[in-house]
């Protein structure tokens, strides 16, 4: 009986060391990064990734944006691929956190169907206007607005997003009426708004940086919980008179659901890795991004969080993908 049970402790020390010594997990073809939305910093943080994933899989990393539906298209792409770890979306807060509520019918459920990887990145917005409209406070653009009646609009880069949400939040506690002019991401919206075509949008500061410094654009409030370094002189839309008017974006990566965990744990160390260096972790924060990469479950509380904060905006300002 002894000898029975000594080589039973043998074996399982052999099985345990050879688990240990396994090799991780890695890809035998390129990996596919999509991106549910263009030209926006969903797009520049994948694109700082991918090189540097490349490298350290060992296979080509191709990003590939998949616009449409406020994120669903190309988010239901990547929930319905083979969960291989050869397919990863970057998700922000539309079609991971939004879109759930906003939208009637869903092609996917984004907590069964996707699994987190790490949140990368955080940020507030800015509210910003053309340079040509006469507001130089969230006070006097509600005045604005409000006189005009229904005269504004403003642009956001996807249905669903946060900068539609956000808007709809303003427009529900100041009761005004500013046009909802929807985009395929940040690069047309931005076209149209230092054009004067639309008037107004809550934008990631990466996006609108340069035209703020050019004199095109104007910030007149951000979303943070206090004010920005960037611009020290602009209040936030809580010291602007609306109490808890906090809004987020944020941008992570998901894969489908039903990853085996080795992969999932191969990509967030890299993935983890990549945007903490030194490096990618200086040209994030150029844009007033947050590094927050972390571990699969933070992103997990993190959606949850998310999905409820957002329901609830939708449910109290009627916001329709309309």
């Amino acid at each position: 009986m002894n000898r029975i049970k000594k080589l039973a402790s043998l074996l399982g020390l052999a099985v345990l060391a050879g688990a240990s010594t396994a090799a991780p997990w890695a890809p035998t073809r390129p990996v596919r990064i999509i991106v549910p939305i263009t030209g926006s910093t969903n797009d520049t943080v994948a694109r700082l990734v991918q090189p540097k994933l490349q490298e350290a899989l060992g296979q080509p990393v191709i990003v590939e944006n998949r616009p449409g539906a406020g994120g669903n298209i190309g988010a239901d792409y990547v929930a319905k691929s083979p969960p291989d770890g050869h397919t990863l979306l970057v998700g922000y807060n539309g079609p991971i956190a939004i879109n759930a509520t906003l939208f009637r019918k869903m092609p996917f459920d984004p907590r069964k169907d996707l699994a987190p990887i790490t949140l990368a990145v955080t940020s507030p917005q800015y509210l910003v206007v053309n340079a040509d409209l006469p507001a130089k406070t969230p006070a006097e653009f509600v005045a604005l607005a409000k006189a005009r009646k229904g005269g504004l609009s403003y642009a956001s880069v996807a249905v669903g997003s946060a900068s539609h949400l956000t808007m709809e939040m303003l427009k529900s506690a100041a009761q005004v009426d500013i046009t909802h002019v929807p985009y395929k991401g940040a690069g047309p919206a931005l076209v149209d708004l230092v054009a004067g075509n639309v008037q107004s949008a809550f934008l990631v500061p990466g996006n609108v940086q340069q035209f703020v410094k050019d004199g095109r654009l104007r910030v007149i409030a951000t979303t943070g919980e206090k004010r920005f370094a960037n611009v020290p002189e602009v209040p936030t839309m809580v010291e602007s008179g609306y109490p808890d008017f906090v809004a987020t974006s944020w941008v992570g990566f998901l894969a489908p659901g039903g990853t085996p965990r080795p992969v999932i744990d191969r990509l967030n160390a890299e993935i983890v890795k990549i945007v903490r260096s030194p490096e990618i972790s200086a040209k994030l924060r150029e844009l007033e991004f947050d590094v927050v990469a972390g571990s699969p479950e933070d992103f997990s509380r993190w959606i949850d969080k998310e999905v409820t904060r957002w329901g609830a905006v939708i449910k109290s300002t009627g916001a329709t993908v309309d």
